[in-house]
């Protein structure tokens, strides 16, 4: 609770700064208190590891309350608070032409923080609706956060109307599992999911399940994502595809986990579906793309798959979860930093944009390239040791064919990542490019060396659950 007390008292400030015309202080005062209040997440991080509060266990003295801060809520929220570190330094520049609205876009990029570190840290599942609709309108707000932009107009529509129906069909799933159990306390619903329930509370499962799809942009619901993220101003989808994405997917897992005492056959097959289609079919859409933000958009569809893999062996998919996402997240914000960085001025963001870029701006581009080079699953970069981590844990419960679908898979997302590459190295550009801003280069060179060192030392974070 303490947290997010402080994460939204930092939004008010910035609000307030506003009033009195401290334009200038925001960013530097809002980094300052960010990096304060992760170091007071690192802290809790330590007393939980060093406490009695281990693991993710059901410790029912933990959810009198509606906010839980065991292991699972302080490792993530800790990452969601760094993500939101770079995104608040990227925005000084980013919005330099609109710096009178600069307070509104740091306090929603704050209060957007508080919804992610809600849904990660719920023990009630009040909380956990809560937390989901924060972080949903704060990014309503910022798809939609360019008025006189047509495509800014449509993406934040269609985001609105598809997230409003997502919401609903969540809000009818828990309103069924009260029904079954007559609690939102989600150890109580836990320890009711050993007996038989009414068939109400397996619908209200499935509907969670296909609310929380739509919110990750896993297939088949999928169909706003690439048109979403095209339209919004870059850096909003930035947050759309780092911090947003790896929120949901970690609320998703620690919802299920948090319900059921054991998972049929049936819903595996349902996810197991929902991995194939979403791996294959983003891959092979992304091949197509020539739009660099489509491109990221499907290949976040692709990821989303993957990181749905952890459902099929939840018992040990912590850790691993916590490392695919901070090495998907942090290769997605080195990305979007060069490619702000790149169109900025421009009117699109096509992959023509990047040629000659590694001759322009060396270290750009080297960035660049390292950042989809993890995605991509290449060592020595942190996300091949995610996907080997995930497969290792996939094969362990016999599901030798996904996996091999799923290697299949990285080799295609290969294609288009190089297409990009290559654009860079490759070709000659037709404009002077300008130097990058310093907080975009620290940025992307910050991360990107994140990114680097969890792939040289995979075990500072993939085994912190295990850990006593």
């Amino acid at each position: 609770m303490d947290l997010l007390i402080a994460i939204a008292g930092l939004g008010i400030i910035c609000l307030i700064a506003e009033i009195f015309n401290g334009r200038k202080a925001i960013v530097p005062i809002t980094l300052a208190g960010l990096i304060a209040i992760l170091g007071y997440a690192g802290y809790k991080a330590y007393g939980v590891v060093t406490g009695t509060n281990t693991g993710f266990g059901l410790n029912e003295q933990q959810y009198f309350n509606m906010v839980v801060s065991d292991r699972y809520a302080v490792s993530f929220s800790t990452l969601f608070i760094l993500l939101t570190i770079f995104l608040v330094a990227l925005s000084y520049d980013f919005h330099k032409k609109h710096s009178q609205k600069l307070s509104d876009f740091i306090a929603i990029k704050l209060f957007l923080l508080t919804g992610a570190v809600a849904m990660v840290s719920f023990g009630n599942l009040a909380m956990f609706f809560l937390g989901i609709e924060i972080l949903s309108i704060a990014l309503y707000v910022l798809a939609g956060s360019e008025p006189k932009n047509v495509k800014s107009n449509e993406a934040g529509m269609k985001y609105f109307l598809m997230g409003a129906f997502a919401s609903g069909v969540i809000l009818f799933g828990i309103a069924l599992i009260y029904g079954a159990t007559g609690s939102f306390n989600t150890a109580e619903i836990f320890a009711a999911s050993a007996t038989e329930l009414p068939v109400w509370f397996t619908i209200g499962i499935v509907l969670l399940t296909v609310g929380l799809l739509f919110k990750i942009a896993a297939v088949p619901f999928h169909f706003w994502a690439p048109d979403v993220y095209e339209g919004a101003p870059t850096l909003s989808t930035a947050t759309m595809a780092t911090l947003a994405k790896v929120a949901a997917v970690a609320a998703f897992f620690r919802l299920m986990k948090s319900m059921n005492h054991e998972v049929s056959g049936a819903y595996i097959v349902v996810i197991t579906i929902a991995i194939v289609l979403s791996m294959t079919v983003g891959n092979l859409l992304a091949l197509r793309q020539d739009n660099v933000k489509r491109m990221l958009a499907y290949s976040g569809i692709s990821h989303a798959g993957f990181m749905l893999m952890i459902f099929l062996n939840p018992t040990f998919a912590d850790g691993t979860l916590l490392y695919y996402a901070s090495a998907y997240s942090l290769a997605g914000i080195a990305a979007f930093s060069v490619v702000i960085f790149v169109c900025t001025n421009k009117d699109n963001e096509k992959i023509y944009n990047f040629n000659g870029l590694g001759k322009s701006n060396p270290a750009m581009a080297a960035v660049l390239t390292c950042a989809l080079l993890s995605m991509a699953g290449i060592p020595i970069f942190s996300g091949f040791f995610a996907k080997f981590f995930l497969f290792q844990q996939t094969l362990s419960r016999g599901h030798v064919a996904l996996v091999i679908i799923a290697v299949i898979n990285s080799i295609v997302s290969v294609g288009y990542y190089f297409k990009l590459i290559l654009a860079m190295y490759t070709k000659d550009s037709t404009e002077e490019t300008q130097p990058a801003p310093v907080l975009y280069k620290a940025v992307a060179i910050i991360s990107i060396l994140i990114t680097i060192g969890l792939g040289l030392y995979p075990d500072l974070v993939h085994n912190f659950f295990f850990i006593r």
